[in-house]
């Protein structure tokens, strides 16, 4: 049998895994606006890049700071709304990052073309192609300086062109409506031409 390659077969570099680990090279995440409500009633946007289903069901979390009005609105209220925005609608995405001011005031949020959650106070971008809205499920502090909050799906949606179908081919579905990936820390790509996985026969999840 063939020896397994070892770290000494490989040409790499010693990374100080103290200092800033995930910036020395990329990896491919999606990008999510959070939206959620105000104390004074006002709609929050947050983008956000580690957030994931949690379950086959319908968890899905994310991981944000406990200093950023994100969480602290989810804390307060119990609940968020959850925007997959379109490669076309990076640049609003990125404009939720935008600080808040010396008041606390977000400007920018008013200029967003957005619609409200149904069954959750939250809002979302116009620009995605999925939109959920959850209620809060737990939040597990104490990761580093963050914490992974997840949410209960109460509420799904997908735009028609983005929806799989026994019909549709799924590389045509994706030409057609391509996604946006985060390749974090600073730059994004649009997904329009992919491959179908090589999965082993009887492969189950």
């Amino acid at each position: 049998m063939a020896e397994m390659a070892g770290m000494d077969n490989i040409r790499s570099i010693d990374l100080d895994h103290e200092q800033a680990l995930w910036e020395r090279f990329f990896t491919v995440a999606p990008l999510v606006v959070v939206g959620t409500r105000d104390d004074d009633g006002g709609d929050d946007l947050a983008p956000k890049h580690l957030a994931m289903p949690l379950s086959w069901q319908r968890l899905f979390g994310f991981v944000c700071s406990s200093s950023h009005r994100t969480y602290q609105n989810i804390a307060r209220v119990g609940e968020f709304a959850v925007t997959f925005p379109r490669p076309s609608g990076v640049v609003l995405a990125s404009l939720a990052a935008t600080p808040r001011e010396n008041d606390g005031s977000k400007p920018v949020t008013g200029a967003l073309a957005t619609f409200p959650a149904e069954r959750v106070q939250g809002a979302f971008l116009q620009d995605g192609y999925v939109f959920l809205e959850c209620v809060l499920e737990r939040i597990i502090d104490d990761l580093d300086d963050n914490a992974l909050i997840i949410g209960r799906v109460v509420g799904a949606h997908v735009a028609q062109e983005a929806l799989r179908g026994a019909d549709v081919d799924d590389q045509d579905l994706i030409r057609n409506a391509p996604l946006l990936a985060f390749l974090y820390p600073g730059r994004f790509a649009e997904l329009g031409e992919t491959l179908a996985m090589p999965l082993p026969a009887g492969f189950k999840r």
